[in-house]
């Protein structure tokens, strides 16, 4: 059980998933923190509920409050690393500390084209295509134990285009100045998309640093979970007292 002055921690899932990508993280911290996992608006069992970074962002401060401990730990994985950054900008007093993930890339330029080129490609796709590809990609990667729960939660392929539609453009290193928490940028070596603007980030805020996990991908928790857990349970222990 975790003790009373341990951080709270929510975890804030990736484009298409939802909580269940946290699975592994949620048993292996249970014990020494109060944790959590969320869906976002449009996925998981929000999936008919529609997406905006405004509603990502009360669905954080929900969770926060729902663990009882005040500012909480937030943990956030690409598209959810950047609904973490709005957080952080509406809600400073709720927020202890922060975790991106595989979310440390400038949003705006043109790097962003091939991804506005998938948003607009993925609606014409089959669901049940798009569904059997990931299913199939997952398994064939990684252990049943590490990805079983995402693939029983499903898939918020509709959700893509709106999610990413609002995120393109909007977010870069300006946005480490309105965090007002210390932060840990915690990137797979192997992910140089989403690792592109570490630097950047890092030099941004006064008290970021950034951690790289070896030979994990973008997908970090699932290639290497128990380091990413390790990664986000040291910097969990590490954040100050609340006053």
């Amino acid at each position: 059980m975790a003790a009373a002055d341990a951080v709270p921690v929510v975890f804030v899932h990736g484009t298409r998933f939802s909580a269940g990508q946290w699975s592994t993280q949620l048993i292996a911290l249970r014990d020494e923190f109060p944790v959590t996992a969320i869906d976002l608006p449009g996925h998981g069992e929000r999936a008919d509920q529609p997406w905006s970074l405004s509603a990502a962002a009360e669905s954080i401060a929900s969770a926060v409050d729902s663990l009882g401990r005040g500012p909480a730990l937030v943990v956030g994985h690409s598209l959810g690393g950047y609904a973490s950054l709005e957080f952080a900008r509406r809600c400073p007093e709720r927020l202890r500390g922060l975790v991106l993930a595989g979310a440390s890339a400038s949003t705006r330029g043109p790097w962003a084209a091939p991804y506005r080129a998938v948003a607009r490609v993925v609606p014409h796709i089959p669901e049940a295509r798009l569904t059997q590809w990931n299913d199939r990609f997952l398994r064939r990667r990684y252990p049943r134990s590490v990805v079983e729960a995402t693939i029983r939660s499903g898939y918020a392929f509709h959700t893509l285009p709106a999610a990413w539609g609002e995120v393109l453009g909007r977010f870069d290193a300006g946005a480490m100045r309105q965090v007002k928490a210390p932060v840990l940028i915690l990137n797979g070596e192997k992910d140089p998309v989403f690792r592109a603007g570490e630097a950047d980030f890092a030099r941004a805020h006064p008290d970021a640093r950034i951690e790289l996990i070896p030979r994990a991908r973008h997908l970090a928790n699932f290639d290497a979970p128990e380091a990413f857990t390790d990664a986000v349970r040291r910097f969990a222990r590490e954040l100050p007292a609340v006053n």
